[in-house]
């Protein structure tokens, strides 16, 4: 086991849109323990839909200025870059779970961090993808970082 725990866009958008209520706190607890053993990490995909996203789709859009300080400080987590291999890598990994090609992706991305968990809403809760197991930490049943 590493330690490490990947999050997809939709919880860190949570984590930050205080009109999402108790998915807000569900998500801001995740994160906000995940800064504490320094063991977050995330995708240059999932930095890219987090500045979209927190400036279009949050219950209150935020500004240029506030998305960069917040896409900023996760790049101080471990960030895994999607190049040309990530591309090809997300191609099978679609084939072989039947799976979205972006969704793909993320998991292709927290594989190849080493990721144990994969925080997303998007995907099955508890299923498997190789070594990765997807939570939603948004279920009352969730388990946290250890």
């Amino acid at each position: 086991m590493t330690g490490k725990y990947f999050v997809d866009t939709n919880i860190l958008m949570y984590a930050h849109d205080r009109t999402a209520g108790e998915k807000h706190e569900r998500a801001r607890d995740l994160v906000e323990e995940l800064w504490r053993t320094r063991r977050g990490v995330v995708s240059t995909q999932v930095l890219q839909d987090l500045a979209v996203n927190l400036r279009r789709k949050a219950g209150r859009p935020l500004d240029v200025r506030t998305t960069r300080e917040i896409v900023a400080d996760y790049m101080t987590w471990q960030v895994i870059v999607n190049g040309a291999d990530s591309i090809l890598e997300a191609l099978e990994l679609e084939q072989r779970y039947q799976i979205s090609f972006w969704d793909a992706l993320i998991v292709g991305a927290a594989e190849a961090a080493g990721a144990e968990v994969l925080y997303s809403e998007d995907l099955s809760n508890h299923q498997r993808y190789g070594s990765v197991e997807v939570i939603n930490p948004l279920l009352a049943s969730a388990h946290k970082p250890a």
